[in-house]
């Protein structure tokens, strides 16, 4: 047995580990009389990737490329790659992963598992719309090959599907072209939700991705730094890779709080103000700006943190993002990282998937026990009025009438679940 955590560090529970080896046989080593769930880089923030008491088993090991086609983009590789080991080793070939997530430590079988989400949903979607084929092994000892043409309800249950629906153990991905690492970027300051929308609307058209750090502190007037970038012709010599910082420590208390959220938030918006404009940026600070700062999740103190992330409607979008910036403000709490965009007009492929066309606010709060509570009692019932839901990467607590709102296909989905399979998460907001 040893201690396992995810991303949030809320709970450190005892699990025992299986670490997954191709060579012995993936089914023998995931039958058994305790259900398990796949562990991959542990960046999910809540429980979807525990099971206290319980089995997960590692995915790590799993991190064979298998094929590549130079005339498709299709790459064929074992589950537990990262991310970041495909954009290394595929972009000077002229090929890029078409859609990422805000960390590039995530491996395969996680991006499909939780279906994620970048800076260019208007653009390309998530990324379930790039996969080709999933394998499946069950814990009944059965294989199942999917995709969007074959065996396709599979495919859309095992997209964003948690990791419930069996073990995946490798998937083809398809690479887009490009023309090299840079991004043409630019930077601008805004003053208002109003102001954000208009950018974030107009930029569609002509900018791949787009992106923008909020100041939660300033209430509904809600000012903000909006980033775009698009992938640039032009060459600039490669940055020397720097030593990634590293959080030690845990601090005893969390380094977010009352005394420092006010001047840090101030701090980032005047840095970024002055530099505000047109640059080429190299594509790893640009989609991965926390990956420099290693076990950055310490910063949060031994109680750990949250991340509340909720997408809503376009058409109510401005009203309940205001909303909730004005409960977080009245709250006395806040977050340093936030971020709002939009998604594009798309539906997603997965049954369980979390993007979908409207406005999405990610923050992250320290746990801070009956005040954070109360907080996300009240964006809980903003995100419920307003049609929305809940990202299930980030949840730790959301209430379950919330989750069957937000994810209609849920009772369709649990015809899909291998029995030999289980989570905290699934347990909390499935019964199983």
């Amino acid at each position: 047995m040893v201690t396992v955590t995810s991303w949030g560090r809320l709970s450190l529970e005892n699990h025992s580990l299986v670490a997954l080896d191709a060579s012995k046989g993936l089914v023998a080593q995931i039958q058994g009389a305790k259900p398990g769930i796949a562990f991959g880089m542990g960046r999910s923030y809540g429980d979807i990737c525990l099971n206290p008491g319980g089995i997960v088993w590692s995915t790590s090991g799993l991190d064979r490329f298998i094929a590549f086609d130079a005339q498709t983009g299709d790459l064929t590789c074992e589950a537990g790659v990262l991310l970041r080991d495909i954009q290394r080793l595929f972009i000077p070939q002229g090929w890029i992963l078409p859609v990422t997530p805000g960390t590039q430590m995530v491996t395969v079988g996680g991006a499909i598992a939780n279906d994620i989400h970048g800076k260019n949903h208007h653009r390309f979607g998530s990324f379930g719309d790039h996969v080709q084929i999933i394998e499946l092994a069950r814990t009944d000892g059965t294989f199942i090959s999917c995709g969007p043409s074959i065996e396709p309800q599979w495919f859309a249950a095992t997209v964003g599907g948690l990791g419930l629906t069996g073990l995946i153990t490798q998937a083809t991905i398809r690479l887009k072209p490009v023309a090299g690492p840079w991004l043409d970027t630019e930077t601008i300051p805004y003053q208002s939700l109003e102001e954000f929308f208009k950018l974030a609307d107009g930029s569609e058209a002509d900018w791949e991705h787009t992106v923008s750090w909020i100041d939660c502190l300033a209430g509904s007037n809600g000012r903000g730094i909006f980033m775009r970038a698009t992938p640039s012709l032009q060459t600039a010599k490669l940055p020397n890779r720097k030593k990634a910082l590293k959080m030690a420590l845990v601090p005893p208390v969390s380094l977010v709080n009352k005394l420092t959220l006010k001047p840090f938030n101030t701090l980032y918006f005047e840095l970024n103000r002055k530099r505000a404009g047109k640059r080429l940026v190299h594509y790893e600070p640009f989609f991965y700006p926390l990956d420099n700062i290693l076990e950055w999740n310490r910063m949060y103190g031994p109680k750990g943190f949250y991340q509340y992330q909720s997408v809503v409607p376009r058409e109510v979008g401005q009203d309940a993002t205001a909303e909730m910036l004005r409960a977080i403000k009245q709250s006395g709490t806040g977050s340093f990282l936030a971020v709002l965009k939009t998604f594009g007009q798309r539906e997603s492929v997965g049954m369980m998937s979390f993007p979908m066309p409207g406005v999405t606010l990610a923050l992250d709060f320290p746990n801070q026990d009956a005040v954070t509570e109360k907080l996300f009692a009240r964006l809980d019932a903003i995100v419920r009025e307003a049609r929305g839901r809940i990202y299930l990467a980030k949840d730790a607590r959301m209430p379950r009438d919330i989750f069957e709102a937000g994810y209609p296909l849920f009772e369709e989905f649990k015809a899909y679940r291998d029995p030999g399979i289980s989570s905290q998460m699934s347990r909390r907001l499935l019964g199983s």
